[in-house]
């Protein structure tokens, strides 16, 4: 059996991981949620667009007189400001979350190996343990049954 990871937690660790996260909630509060057809319906700033975009402010925030109060400029150069800032911490949430979703993945096939290197134990040595009910029990949840063998049919009603 190959450990890809070994890892516990304290109960304090894990507090303090809950304290970090509640005040990570916290701070981002205000993140949006849009569902697919607002996403479908929105404008977006790609690499390509985000060069024309920073130009396009930078320009008119040196022109002001071309500006009308209805462009939102202020709000436009708050929300590109605000997106730079959250960027780099975004990206280490989604590295942070990629990581332990990888780690998860790890964790539980380190458990399903050892699961299943233990049930072939019980299938070898079960019978002569007496565990051959549970085994058959631990078998029947986990894995589809083929077609049913005569000691498994159920014996005949009287008609």
């Amino acid at each position: 059996m190959k450990n890809l990871v070994s890892l516990s937690y304290s109960a304090e660790d894990l507090a303090a991981l809950d304290a970090a996260l509640l005040v990570v909630e916290e701070k981002l509060a205000g993140l949006v949620s849009l569902t697919p057809p607002e996403v479908r319906g929105l404008a977006k700033m790609g690499e390509k667009s985000e060069v024309f975009c920073r130009s396009v402010l930078q320009v008119l925030e040196q022109n002001p007189q071309v500006v009308t109060p209805a462009l939102g400029l202020d709000e436009a150069t708050a929300d590109l400001a605000t997106l730079d800032a959250l960027r780099p911490r975004l990206r280490r949430l989604k590295l942070l979350t990629t990581r332990g979703e990888d780690t998860l993945l790890a964790l539980g096939a380190d458990v399903m190996s050892a699961s299943l290197e233990g049930y072939a134990l019980l299938k070898v040595s079960g019978r002569a343990s007496g565990l051959e009910d549970q085994r058959r029990e631990l078998g029947s949840s986990r894995f589809a049954r083929g077609p049913r063998r005569e000691e498994d049919e159920p014996a005949a009603e009287p008609a």
